[in-house]
């Protein structure tokens, strides 16, 4: 065959094109015949179709952030050619000063003017169908690491992962695998949404029920709306590309028009102005006729402000629905964990969701959305291969196979299986044997000046033994105080649907004033912490209560709860029986029996139930507020005192942009009758070098105490703002953060009159103070956190109450705390 003919004959390439590191498409990527303009781009799945009768001998694939690569071809017939693209980490793109405005700048203005017609959350309600898919691997093995005793016994396995990355990328060891079938219903004013989560398929290093992970890897957690002007991203907030002050943060280069199916679009590219600042590199497309995002490739690198990440990447596709507004139909988010030390693995995180079947305006009753996730009984059921290949919205590439299989050897290795185990025990805190789990471990040894050494053992069930009652049980000994201690407890989930649970504990312990343990079952650390060192108001306690909560309806519930509890002090206490009789005498102990009504409401709590236990997430935009009466019962069982309390309380995180995240709590109470001071509200302070966000913390131990009060506590995190910005210090990474305590309140001379300066056997009693004419107690900080990343610093200032007796006027105070 002559030249002439093969040269005249279609030339059609087709290929993949991926991440070498992740094995992960890189959609959007620009494909060519080198030499010429003759080219295509990846679908957001990273393929490509290349076809032309007149073709060089050789394709090049490129894209922003990656090296371009170039492969030969042959000329007149049809091939496959596939590419892995490296990361090109120094390759930071100049944006070119052009005479005159930019042009890209008239165009994201007009998607800002757009907004109103093109984001989904202008829609009254939509719903659609919904397939996720998440992997997590280890990556980052190198050789050092792979030599290793311990991972030598997984050696077979390894030796041969490499075809999980590809056949030139890196290599990585597959952990965890999961997809999900599920539904998704919005609705708008009030703004509510519910997923349904129909079927799910699990397989992982360490997965044994599954529900929490379930809930976690639904549709709901993998949703992002680059129209929103700040992002939620691993609990930080990322600025849009596309927000309204996108000029603060960005540049941007109008570098091509095209059209991406049957929408001709606006291709930008776009750069951080900080590099420190969490913002993203990447691409845009903008449709011509609507202003609308279509798809979007969004970047984060390792020099913005944020620990442990070596990269994040978002990207999108969206389609225009029947009434204007756009949906996402597939997105795709990868994040990468960096090594934690030399020669140790760093992580995977890929996120990949298909959307289809999209109904808008249809909205349900607000009952329908009350339970946020929902997870059908059957969606664990049917787990095999040829089932769930009806169900995928794409089939698995091979290399997802090889995935699942992987999984399923490494997890049946005993050495996989022990190291696990250890994990879980650090993170639950127990240790799983059967149907009880012995703990925690957090709890086991403790020194204080009361007890002296303490050792404590205890067990709680799981959902094994039953997934309607939880039995739980503690026994401690003091070596000091010679005195046995202990905890029981038992919980009757009453109904999932609406979360009601009935409780019973009985408790025999030490304990101090002002912390209570209840209140901080939800922060174990601090618990723990609280067994440790000098108990300046300690006093040993019997506790007796029982409790049923109810949630009513979505992000309302109530609590009614009935106390006994007795008080024997540790330290020299006394108050005076009758003030008004002079030869009164002075106790120092007292019992009382409670009962309390509690109100709590969040209107968009979201929670998980893992297990036998229920999880808040937190909220998003509403604070939560809690109303609490309180009233004592004379004579019941022996107790000594009636009374009223009020208390209320509010606490709110908020969104201030480019100055971070604060966090707000509002607290105020009324005592209403006259009772020794433990039963009256004893504002904590902190002697101790540590910060703590609870306390005020240049405040001394019983300072003052309180029968009425508003308090007001505030602390901003501002991220990188300000330091970002200067040179050098921009590379340490270092955040600026401020804190505030504020608190008004006083004691009314009835409960004054009741403080002893003495004990019943005449020694001089620990003086409790009380604030004065008004005045309110004030403190002001500043500090620096993420120093070595681990390290913050605070300075603190008191601005009121100087003249009281060892008084601080300025403090300097450390916590270590691991955080992105």
């Amino acid at each position: 065959m002559s030249a002439g003919l093969v040269q005249a004959q279609e030339t059609i390439v087709t290929g993949k094109v991926t991440d070498v590191t992740s094995g992960d498409p890189v959609p959007f990527a620009n494909i060519i015949f080198k030499g010429t303009s003759i080219g295509t781009t990846t679908d957001f799945d990273g393929n490509y179709l290349l076809k032309s009768s007149n073709p060089t001998d050789s394709v090049t694939a490129s894209y922003i952030g990656y090296r371009s690569r170039t492969k030969s071809i042959t000329r007149g017939i049809k091939q496959v050619i596939n590419f892995q693209l490296e990361e090109n980490v120094t390759n930071l793109q100049e944006v070119i000063v052009r005479a005159g405005e930019n042009p890209a700048y008239e165009i994201l203005r007009k998607v800002v003017r757009n907004k109103n017609k093109n984001d989904k959350r202008k829609l009254t309600a939509y719903e659609y169908d919904t397939y996720t898919k998440i992997e997590v691997d280890a990556d980052n093995l190198s050789d050092k690491f792979r030599e290793r005793k311990i991972v030598k016994k997984i050696t077979q396995v390894l030796d041969s992962i490499a075809i999980i990355a590809g056949e030139d990328g890196m290599p990585i060891l597959p952990l965890f695998i999961t997809e999900t079938v599920s539904k998704i219903y919005y609705r708008d004013n009030p703004s509510l949404k519910k997923e349904q989560i129909l079927k799910t398929k699990i397989n992982g290093i360490g997965v044994e029920d599954g529900t929490t992970v379930t809930q976690v890897i639904g549709s709901s957690f993998q949703e992002y709306n680059f129209y929103q002007n700040w992002l939620n991203i691993v609990s930080k907030e990322f600025v849009s590309p596309i927000a309204d002050g996108w000029r603060l943060y960005y540049d941007y280069d109008l570098t091509d028009s095209l059209y991406i199916g049957d929408d001709f679009c606006y291709r930008l590219d776009y750069f951080p102005r900080s590099p420190q600042d969490l913002a993203f590199t990447g691409t845009i497309w903008i449709t011509k006729a609507d202003y609308a995002l279509k798809q979007i490739d969004a970047n984060m690198g390792k020099q913005a402000n944020l620990n442990f990440i070596e990269k994040i990447r978002l990207q999108q596709e969206l389609v225009k629905t029947d009434l204007g507004p756009w949906l996402p139909v597939k997105n795709r988010v990868l994040v990468d964990i960096g090594e934690l030390g030399k020669d140790r693995p760093g992580m995977l995180a890929k996120f990949y969701t298909s959307n289809k079947n999209f109904i808008t305006n249809q909205p349900k009753s607000q009952a329908f959305y009350e339970r946020t996730i929902e997870i059908a009984e059957d969606a664990q059921m049917f787990t095999e291969d040829h089932y769930w290949d009806t169900l995928r919205h794409e089939a698995l590439s091979e290399t997802e196979k090889s995935v699942y299989r992987m999984i399923d050897t490494l997890r049946n290795i005993p050495v996989v299986k022990t190291y696990t185990d250890i994990i879980k025990i650090v993170l639950d805190g127990y240790v799983k044997v059967g149907k009880i789990e012995i703990g925690p471990y957090l709890g086991a040894v403790a020194w204080n000046n009361v007890e002296g050494w303490r050792l404590q053992g205890g067990f709680k069930t799981n959902y094994q033994f039953s997934k309607k009652w939880i039995y739980s049980a503690h026994l401690a000994y003091g070596f000091d105080d010679e005195k046995f201690k202990y905890q029981l407890s038992a919980q009757r989930i009453l109904s999932r649907q609406r979360w009601t649970t009935l409780n019973f504990r009985a408790r025999k312990d030490i304990a101090r004033l002002g912390v209570d343990d209840e209140d901080l079952a939800d922060n174990p650390i601090f618990l723990a912490a609280t067994r440790w060192g000098f108990f300046r108001r300690g006093f040993y306690t019997d506790n007796y209560s029982v409790a049923i909560q109810r949630e009513l309806f979505k992000g309302y519930s109530q609590k009614i709860s009935f106390r006994y509890w007795t008080f024997d002090p540790t330290y020299e206490f006394g108050y005076i029986k009758d003030p008004q009789d002079v030869n009164s005498p002075i106790l120092d102990n007292f019992q009382t029996s409670e009962i309390s009504i509690e109100s709590r409401y969040a209107r968009d709590e979201v929670f998980l139930q893992n297990d036998n236990e229920r999880i808040s997430l937190g909220t998003n935009k509403w604070p939560v507020i809690s109303v609490r009466y309180t009233h004592g019962f004379s004579g019941v069982f022996g107790s000594d005192f009636e009374y009223d309390k009020l208390r209320m309380n509010l606490t709110k995180r908020i969104k201030t942009g480019p100055l971070g995240v604060g966090y707000l709590s509002v607290t105020g109470e009324y005592i209403f009758n006259t009772l020794p001071y433990p039963l009256l509200a004893l504002h904590l302070g902190n002697q101790s070098l540590i910060y703590s966000p609870i306390t005020y913390n240049l405040m001394n131990f019983g300072e003052f105490v309180s029968d009425h009060y508003a308090s007001l506590q505030y602390r901003q995190y501002m991220e990188g703002f300000l330091l970002n910005r200067i040179p050098l210090l921009n590379k340490l990474k270092w955040r600026l953060l401020a804190t505030s305590n504020v608190i008004v309140g006083g004691m009314r001379q009835s409960n004054q009159d009741l403080i002893s300066n003495f004990t019943p056997d005449g020694r001089e009693a620990l003086p409790a103070g009380f604030f004065k004419n008004g005045k309110p107690y004030l403190e002001l900080g500043y500090g620096v956190e993420n120093i070595f990343k681990f390290l913050r610093v605070d300075f603190v200032h008191r601005v009121s109450y100087l003249e009281n007796a060892d008084s601080r006027k300025f403090g300097v105070l450390f916590t270590a705390q691991f955080q992105l």
